[in-house]
C-alpha cells in the first residue's frame, strides 16, 4: 500500500506542484491550505494513513513553527519535511530543533524533495524497528504492538489482557507458527511485572538427561562436568516471567518435578541441601492437544489443570486473512532496516495471492516467504512472480533483472514538474529551469522569469510578492527596475 504524504501549504499552485511531483514518485497525497488543517488530519480518526508532512513554515492563521511544535507534542513519530523561502541558520536551527526531519528551501527540484521524503519513511522504519525490538529485550512489549486487527484476534488480545491483570498461570494454543511467545510477551508487557525478566525455555529441543538441570539448576559437583554451580530457568526468571514453549514435549518425571514448584513456588536445584523460593509467572504454550496427550497418558492430568487456568486459543492465519497486509508491510519493513533492501511495498496482486493462499506454516511462513521474495526481487515492489513456492512458476531473474524501474529519475520528475507548472499557471507562462535542449537558462534569465509570474499571479501586489519571494520590497522594486518589467499594466489589468 503506497505511503501518504500529507503537503501542507496555503498556496494552491504550489500544492499542486508538490502532488504531481510526489504521486508521480508512487506515493499518495492528502492536503491542507494551513496549520490548523494539517492538525485536524495528522491528528484525527484517520491518523495513521499519513506517513510523512510536507510543511510550510509561512502561513496564515497558525504558521508551520507552531504546527511543527504542536506536532512534537501530540505525534512525535510522525516525520515532518520542512520547506520554506526563508532559509537562515537561524530558522533552519529553529525547525530541527522543534522536531523536522529534513529542511527544504524554496524552489527545491524534485529529486531533493523525493529523497528526503524517502530518507524520512526509512529513518522512520529503523525507529520503529529499534523500538519494537528495544520493548521485546526490555520484557514491555504491549498488546498495542502486536500487528493486525482482524476479528479473531481482537479476542485473543481481549484475554490476553483479562489473563494479565492476575498472577494466574496462562495456557497458550495454537497451531506452530502462530506466534504464541509475541502473545506470551505483550501479556508479560500487559502486567506489574513489565519490565522483569522474560525466560523463554523450548521443552521439546532440551536433551532428556539435562531437563533437570537447565530447568531447576544444580550445585557444583552434584554430578560428572558440573564444574560450577548453575543456576536454572526458573532462578533466572526469579519476579518475572517463565515462558515454557511446546510444554507437551517435557518429560514425564520432569512434569512431576514442575508440579511441585507450581504448588510450592520454590526449586530443588541438582545437589543442593535446601529448595530455593522463585517468584515465577508461568505461561506455557502448546501446538499439541493436550487433552489428548492425558489421555494416551503422555501428559499428566494434575499437571495439566494447573497450567490450564486461562487458556488463550490463537487462531491460524488462514482464519484471519485480513491481517495479512498489516503483516507483509511490517515484515518489509524489518528486513528492510536488517538486510538494507529497498522494497516499498507488495502490490495489490501479490496481497491478494498471499491472502488466498492456506499458509498451513502460519505467520512464520509467511515471514520466511517474504524475506525470500525480498532477495529475489529486483524492482521497488513484490509482484507475484517473487513467490514461486505459491505461484508454482520458477522464478526469472534474468526477466526480472530487465524490468525498468519505475519513472522516478531526475529527468522524469523534472518533466512533470515543469509541465504541471505549465498547467498550474492556468495559461500564464511558467518558470522553467531548463533551456529547450535540456541546459540550465541563466539566473538571471530564471529570476526575472520568476518575477514576472509573481507580478502576475499576485496581481501587481508588492507586499504579498515580496513576501512570496522571501525579499524586502525595496530589493523587489530594484530587481523590477533592472529586469525593466511593467507593474502597472498588471494592476490596471
Amino acid at each position: 500500500m503506497a505511503k501518504t504524504v500529507l503537503i501542507v501549504d496555503d498556496d494552491p499552485t504550489q500544492r499542486r506542484l508538490l502532488q504531481a511531483v510526489v504521486e508521480k514518485s508512487g506515493f499518495s497525497t492528502l492536503q491542507a491550505d494551513n496549520g490548523d488543517g494539517a492538525l485536524d488530519i495528522a491528528l484525527g480518526t484517520n491518523s495513521d494513513k499519513v506517513s510523512v508532512m510536507l510543511l510550510d513554515l509561512v502561513m496564515p492563521g497558525r504558521d508551520g513553527m507552531d504546527t511543527l511544535n504542536e506536532l512534537a507534542l501530540k505525534r512525535p513519530d510522525l516525520p515532518v519535511i520542512v520547506l520554506t523561502a526563508k532559509g537562515s541558520i537561524e530558522t533552519v536551527v529553529t525547525a530541527m530543533k522543534a522536531g523536522a526531519r529534513d529542511f527544504i528551501v524554496k524552489p527545491a527540484s524534485p529529486e531533493r524533495i523525493i529523497v528526503s521524503i524517502r530518507n524520512a519513511l526509512e529513518m522512520n522504519t529503523l525507529v520503529t524497528e529499534v523500538t519494537r525490538l528495544k520493548k521485546t529485550s526490555e520484557g514491555s512489549l504491549q498488546f498495542d504492538d502486536l500487528i493486525g486487527n482482524a476479528g479473531a484476534m481482537r479476542t485473543v488480545v481481549a484475554m490476553g489482557e483479562r489473563g494479565a491483570k492476575a498472577n494466574i498461570p496462562i495456557l497458550i494454543t495454537g497451531e506452530s507458527g502462530v506466534g504464541k511467545e509475541v502473545i506470551a510477551r505483550a501479556i508479560q508487557g500487559a502486567s506489574d511485572r513489565a519490565g522483569r525478566p522474560f525466560i523463554t525455555v523450548n521443552c521439546g529441543a532440551i536433551p532428556e538427561n539435562l531437563v533437570e538441570s537447565i530447568l531447576f539448576g544444580h550445585e557444583k559437583g552434584s554430578f560428572t562436568g558440573a564444574n560450577t554451580k548453575h543456576l536454572g530457568k526458573f532462578q533466572e526468571a526469579h519476579t518475572g516471567t517463565l515462558f515454557l514453549d511446546e510444554i507437551g514435549e517435557l518429560p514425564l518425571d520432569m512434569q512431576v518435578k514442575l508440579l511441585r514448584v507450581l504448588q510450592e513456588g520454590e526449586v530443588d536445584p541438582i545437589g543442593a541441601k535446601r529448595p530455593t523460593p522463585v517468584d515465577v509467572r508461568i505461561i506455557s504454550a502448546t501446538n499439541r492437544d493436550l487433552q489428548d496427550c492425558v489421555s494416551d497418558g503422555s501428559f499428566r492430568e494434575d499437571l495439566y489443570y494447573r497450567l490450564n487456568v486461562f487458556p488463550v486459543a490463537v487462531p491460524p492465519l488462514r482464519e484471519r486473512r485480513e491481517d495479512i497486509p498489516a503483516l507483509t508491510d511490517h515484515f518489509i519493513k524489518r528486513f528492510n532496516a536488517q538486510e538494507r533492501l529497498n522494497v516499498s511495498g507488495a502490490a495489490r496482486e501479490t496481497i491478494e495471492l498471499l491472502q488466498n493462499y492456506e499458509w498451513k506454516g502460519n505467520v512464520r511462513q509467511l515471514e520466511n516467504m517474504i524475506f525470500r521474495a525480498m532477495i529475489l526481487s529486483n524492482g521497488e515492489t513484490l509482484l507475484p512472480q517473487d513467490f514461486p513456492q505459491i505461484t508454482g512458476l520458477a522464478p526469472s531473474l534474468s526477466e526480472a533483472s530487465a524490468t525498468p524501474p519505475p519513472q522516478s529519475d531526475l529527468d522524469s520528475l523534472t518533466q512533470t514538474w515543469e509541465t504541471q507548472t505549465a498547467k498550474a499557471a492556468d495559461g500564464d507562462k511558467a518558470v522553467h529551469v531548463l533551456d529547450r535542449e535540456g541546459h540550465l537558462r541563466s539566473l538571471e534569465d530564471v529570476e526575472r522569469d520568476l518575477i514576472q509570474f509573481a507580478i502576475q499571479n499576485y496581481s501587481g501586489h508588492m507586499s504579498e510578492i515580496a513576501r512570496r519571494l522571501g525579499i524586502g520590497r525595496s530589493t523587489l522594486y530594484r530587481k523590477v527596475r533592472e529586469h525593466s518589467l511593467d507593474v502597472d499594466d498588471v494592476r490596471s489589468a
